[in-house]
């Protein structure tokens, strides 16, 4: 497999979010294909970088390539991936494939399509937390590789926000049993 290099982040959001359905995702050895994600990007209401940077958001608008993490509700950590200045790649959901015991340690006994179905699922099954906010992509923790095979993408609305709910900058791969919500009426990605 070929191991994305932090020049893969340096371009539109919108791009890299496509093309990381189905890219492999580990974290210390556990993870697997991300199989949904949200685009954000400085132009967007929903984001966080819309009002400028701030000490939570600083990584955003870094160098491309980087993890930006970042605590949610108080209790749930999300892992995203800095494009361009100001713009970052939510990671919803991946398909359970590495580390699978490791992932029911930390989320319990489940079945494993509910081990990485959501970001904050996700988070916790990788065991990902403030303190991997701003470490390279391209380096140990993270393993990131190109997907193998092209895949069905499709794209729709955004989950859990209440600025740009319309905005279709929700990727998931088709069919995928391990989305943390069902894309519904989806369109096909253009």
């Amino acid at each position: 497999m070929a191991m994305l290099e932090r020049a893969f982040f340096d371009r539109p959001v919108l791009e890299v979010a496509r093309q990381l359905i189905g890219a492999s995702l580990l974290f210390d050895g556990v993870g697997g294909p991300i199989v949904e994600v949200e685009a954000y990007d400085e132009t967007d209401p929903a984001s966080h970088s819309f009002r400028g940077p701030t000490p939570r958001n600083r990584v955003m608008f870094g160098p491309p390539g980087h993890a930006y993490v970042y605590k949610i509700y108080g209790i749930h950590y999300c892992l995203n991936f800095v494009c361009r200045p100001g713009s970052a790649i939510l990671i919803r959901a991946l398909e359970p494939i590495m580390g699978i015991e490791a992932m029911r340690e930390r989320r319990g006994a489940m079945v494993e399509k509910n081990l990485c179905s959501g970001p904050g699922k996700l988070a916790q099954a990788l065991d990902i937390d403030l303190r991997h906010n701003g470490l390279a992509l391209d380096a140990p923790p993270f393993a990131i590789d190109a997907p193998l095979t092209v895949h069905d993408v499709a794209s729709g609305p955004r989950i859990g926000i209440t600025k740009g709910v319309e905005t279709p900058w929700r990727f998931v791969r088709r069919g995928s049993p391990f989305l943390s919500r069902p894309l519904g009426r989806s369109q096909p990605d253009l």
